[in-house]
C-alpha cells in the first residue's frame, strides 16, 4: 500500500505523476527541477521568445531545486535529515558539476546534514529547459 503525495507548494509536475510516494518509512520523491509553483519563469534561466536556454546561473538552480525538494519532503511529514538517496541529473557535467558539487556539500554533508549516497548523471536534456532536476528518497522516522 502507498500514499500519495500532491505538494500545494512544490512547482506543479509537468506530467501525470505525483510529487512523492509514501510506502511504510520510505517515501520516493519524483524528479524535481528549479522552476516554482505558479510562475513561467525558472530561477537562474534566460529563455529566447521560441523557449530555448539563452543563459543559465547553474547555483541559482540548484538552490531552487534544493528549495523544492525540502516543499515535498516537509509536506510528506519528512525532513531534510531524512534523506537516505540523491539521485543528479545534469545537462552540462564539464561546465556545471564542481559548482553544483560545491552546493551539494553546503545542503548535504557535515555535521547534522543527512550526507546520503549520490549518483550524479550527465543527459542531454530534460522535459523543460532547466540544468538540473533531482530525484530522492527518504526514510521517514529512521
Amino acid at each position: 500500500m502507498s500514499t500519495r503525495i500532491d505538494s500545494e507548494r512544490a512547482p506543479e509536475p509537468v506530467g501525470a505523476y505525483p510529487h512523492a510516494r509514501r510506502v511504510g518509512d520510505l517515501l520516493f520523491l519524483s524528479g524535481l527541477g528549479p522552476r516554482q509553483r505558479g510562475a513561467s519563469a525558472i530561477p537562474g534561466v534566460t529563455l529566447d521568445a521560441g523557449g530555448r536556454i539563452v543563459d543559465y546561473d547553474i547555483a541559482a538552480q540548484c538552490r531552487s531545486v534544493f528549495d523544492n525538494v525540502r516543499l515535498v519532503l516537509e509536506e510528506a511529514g519528512a525532513s531534510w535529515s531524512d534523506i537516505i538517496d540523491v539521485t543528479v541529473f545534469l545537462t552540462n557535467m564539464k561546465d556545471d558539476f564542481a559548482t553544483y558539487n560545491e552546493l551539494y556539500a553546503e545542503y548535504f554533508a557535515g555535521p547534522g546534514k543527512p550526507n546520503p549516497t549520490r549518483t550524479t548523471l550527465e543527459i542531454n536534456c530534460l522535459p523543460t529547459p532547466i540544468a538540473i532536476e533531482l530525484k530522492v528518497i527518504a526514510a521517514i522516522g529512521a
